[in-house]
């Protein structure tokens, strides 16, 4: 493997991007969001191959563990602490949000604390109805308090992301000509837990196409996962969100580091060197989950760590390594953002690194990122809409966890009502 000389270039992944073109109108059975499973499903069976679809709602039931590296989840990773964040604002913007729709509505839009439907979202189509508002189908001031909510949760670059995977979501529907009321800004489900409050535990949730948020608020801490975004493509050169672009720092980063390793460690990284189907185990060549081990459905999923261990890297590397996982937690404010970075410097020697594809800066890739107290993974994804069978990078997919138990928050929850003596172990 030849050492890489220069970043990732947008201008040659837009030219591999007008390569392909969109798939057959109609091909995929989407109504308003959500798949249709009623009819005739041969040709979508063609196009998703023998690649099952995530177990969602079966993971929903199963008891709550969390993601661990060999079956036991490590104690004591999570601490009470005030990170500084007041939540009043969000506390407002939810209760604004509720107190605007009619009570049928209402009744579905706010869940109790510990609902399974925390573990319900999905960034496929589901078959079932999901919980919450849906924002495609509700007036416009009720965007305006379900925006306001994200705005006064996120720091700003974590609400502009939001906001342009979703503007790309109407960008792909331009494009592809089709899904009219399905690919769009506003096809995501919007849904409170527990009770807006300004020091009690609540949390929200938004869930859809490329988009799905899980943000917990406990007296002064966040926790922000699982959180998935991505586009296809992640740049729109027409239509109503011409210029916009998202994720490149995610993809800049982790090349970065990749491409700054020595020819032995980045051998040690790679768990493969290509992308395409063939050269891939069959559980990471679909067009369903790609390359991602973390998605939707595996929230109890048994990761070990792979690749190239951080405890072996230099000074300038372990800045690059801290430098890929930046952008990922830019997505908080700034109290549980210094929070999560501390969390995560205290178990750098515990991180590894893994690669998937070449050393091709414009080509597709994908890593990891895994550590008792974050996941990372980058995929670049085949077509769902566009018709390139392999992965390509202009598809992009990233998926952020919390390993150990505390994704949704779960473990300061628990060590919460403990403190507090009341009944509940959080969502």
């Amino acid at each position: 493997m030849n050492q890489p000389e220069s970043p990732p270039d947008s201008t040659a992944i837009r030219r591999r991007f007008h390569d392909f073109s969109p798939r057959e109108r109609g091909l995929i059975p989407l109504r308003n969001g959500l798949l249709d499973v009623t009819g005739d499903l041969r040709a979508l069976g063609e196009l998703l191959g023998d690649h099952p679809m995530p177990p969602v709602l079966e993971n929903a039931e199963e008891p709550w563990q969390g993601i661990t590296a060999d079956g036991d989840v490590v104690p004591g990773l999570y601490i009470l602490e005030n990170n500084g964040f007041d939540c009043s604002p969000a506390a407002a913007a939810a209760s604004a949000l509720l107190n605007g729709l009619p009570r049928n509505i209402r009744s579905r839009a706010n869940l109790p604390l510990d609902s399974a439907s925390w573990r319900t979202w999905s960034n496929a189509f589901p078959t079932w109805e999901p919980p919450g508002v849906c924002l495609q189908h509700v007036e416009e001031k009720t965007r305006e308090a379900a925006m306001r909510l994200l705005e006064t949760s996120l720091s700003h670059s974590g609400f502009r992301t939001a906001r342009d995977v979703m503007r790309l979501n109407r960008t792909l529907g331009e494009l592809v000509d089709d899904y009219a009321d399905t690919l769009t800004e506003w096809m995501y489900f919007l849904t409170i837990f527990g009770k807006p409050h300004t020091s009690d535990p609540w949390g929200w949730q938004i869930s859809g196409h490329h988009l799905d948020i899980n943000c917990v608020f406990v007296h002064g801490q966040m926790v922000l996962t699982p959180t998935f975004m991505g586009a296809e493509p992640w740049f729109a050169e027409s239509g109503l969100y011409a210029g916009t672009e998202t994720l490149t720092a995610e993809r800049a980063g982790g090349f970065a580091f990749f491409s700054g390793l020595s020819s032995s460690q980045r051998a040690e990284a790679t768990l493969h060197s290509s992308t395409l189907a063939r050269d891939l185990p069959h559980e990471l060549s679909g067009l369903v989950e790609g390359r991602h081990l973390a998605g939707a459905g595996h929230d109890n999923r048994l990761m070990p760590y792979s690749g190239l261990a951080a405890k072996d890297l230099s000074a300038a590397q372990l800045s690059r390594l801290r430098g890929a996982i930046e952008p990922y937690l830019d997505r908080l404010p700034d109290g549980p953002r210094a929070a999560k970075l501390a969390e995560v410097d205290r178990w750098m020697d515990e991180t590894w690194f893994s690669w998937i594809g070449g050393d091709d800066p414009d080509g597709a890739f994908y890593y990891k990122i895994h550590s008792p107290v974050i996941l990372i993974e980058y995929d670049n994804h085949g077509g769902i809409f566009f018709d390139n069978d392999e992965a390509e990078p202009f598809h992009t997919h990233t998926i952020v966890r919390t390993p150990n138990g505390n994704d949704y928050g779960k473990d300061l929850l628990r060590q919460h009502y403990a403190l507090h003596h009341q009944p509940g172990s959080g969502p």
